[in-house]
């Protein structure tokens, strides 16, 4: 997904009075006990789970009982509650990939296994936190451990239930960590650990079928703005994912980094400086293919060793670039079988 999804969320402020929301909370709590949609939670954690304590960069959260009506807000949460086999209650709506609801592909194929509904579809678009959908959806707790929560939304939702954020920084959660995040808050961290340990054998088995890919340098970027790449730094949980395929860091992206410590998970670099770039792959993402025919036509583009002699890796379709700009246990299986022998690909025509 383009990264000013990511960053409006991280501008997002309050839209409504604490006050209102607070007392609208008050109002829908009361009925938390009372059951829900068929998209209310048919498996909880053991009682001797709980209370959790989980810490986070915005505070410290206290789950006192296995929650039944799970909410999720961000990247990925809702892929990892689905995965561990229930249904949320409420989870973002993704116009970016998703279907004509904004469920993602694996997302709806899960919950179709699942026999559930789709849940309280929450509006991301606006880069506001929709706090009113929150009190609706009436959770028992909310999970956003890839999110770009403020202090400030992280109170007021602390306001509806217990809100799991972000351990360290906003949008720089590993897919691992949000597992084992939403394993613990969930009373399932067995589960959620099975799970990782899954995905990682997949991962390898992958990377073992394709050894080209082991140790090349690949360099990591976007096209979302005329005349400049988004370029991601080391954090980023789309650029780990090729880190575990055996892939390697090209050194240009920190040497060309000159906004480092600004607290983003990108930054920019104009189209001027793209003949610095030493890589061994480009990686980047498109919405479509005319984008891809868009970008590679710029002669700077043109003129770059990557793209001349084959060594561009582009991921093209919104569902795809969804699936890897937020990996997780649900969506790195969906989409990492079809990506692979693109990358591997390109890595054989590495001198």
């Amino acid at each position: 997904m383009p990264e000013t999804a990511r960053s409006g969320h991280r501008r997002s402020r309050l839209v409504l009075s604490l006050a209102a929301v607070v007392s609208a909370a008050a109002v829908a709590l009361t009925g938390c006990s009372a059951s829900g949609s068929g998209a209310e939670s048919s498996s909880s954690g053991s009682a001797g789970s709980f209370p959790v304590t989980i810490d986070s960069a915005l505070g410290k959260t206290t789950i006192d009982a296995a929650p039944k009506r799970v909410a999720t807000w961000g990247w990925g949460a809702q892929d990892i509650v689905l995965a561990l086999g229930i249904v949320p209650v409420a989870m973002p709506k993704f116009s970016y990939g998703g279907d004509a609801k904004g469920v993602l592909p694996w997302d709806a194929e899960k919950i179709a296994a699942l026999k559930g509904t789709t849940p309280e579809l929450l509006d991301a678009d606006s880069g506001e936190v929709p706090f009113e959908q929150f009190v609706k959806a009436k959770p028992d707790v909310i999970l956003a451990p890839y999110s770009g929560l403020t202090q400030t939304e992280f109170d007021t939702l602390g306001k509806i239930a217990p809100v799991v954020a972000y351990p360290e920084k906003p949008w720089a959660t590993s897919w691992r960590d949000q597992t084992a995040i939403v394993g613990k808050a969930l009373g399932l961290s067995s589960e959620a650990s099975d799970l990782v340990t899954k995905t990682e054998a997949s991962v390898s088995a992958l990377a073992a079928k394709y050894p080209v890919i082991s140790g090349k340098t690949f360099f990591y970027a976007a096209a979302n703005e005329p005349g400049v790449l988004n370029v991601y730094r080391a954090e980023d949980p789309r650029v780990q994912l090729l880190n575990d395929l055996g892939m390697k860091n090209a050194p240009s992206i920190a040497a060309l980094d000159s906004s480092k410590g600004d607290g983003s998970f990108f930054y920019q670099l104009s189209y001027e400086n793209l003949s610095t770039i030493d890589t061994d792959l480009l990686v980047m993402y498109f919405d479509k293919q005319s984008s891809v025919d868009a970008f590679t036509a710029d002669p700077l583009v043109a003129a770059m060793p990557t793209i001349k002699e084959g060594r561009f890796a582009p991921i093209v379709g919104e569902s795809f670039v969804a699936a890897t700009s937020a990996p997780s246990v649900l969506s790195i299986p969906w989409m990492l079988d079809r990506y692979v022998p693109q990358l591997a690909a390109a890595a054989e025509k590495v001198k």
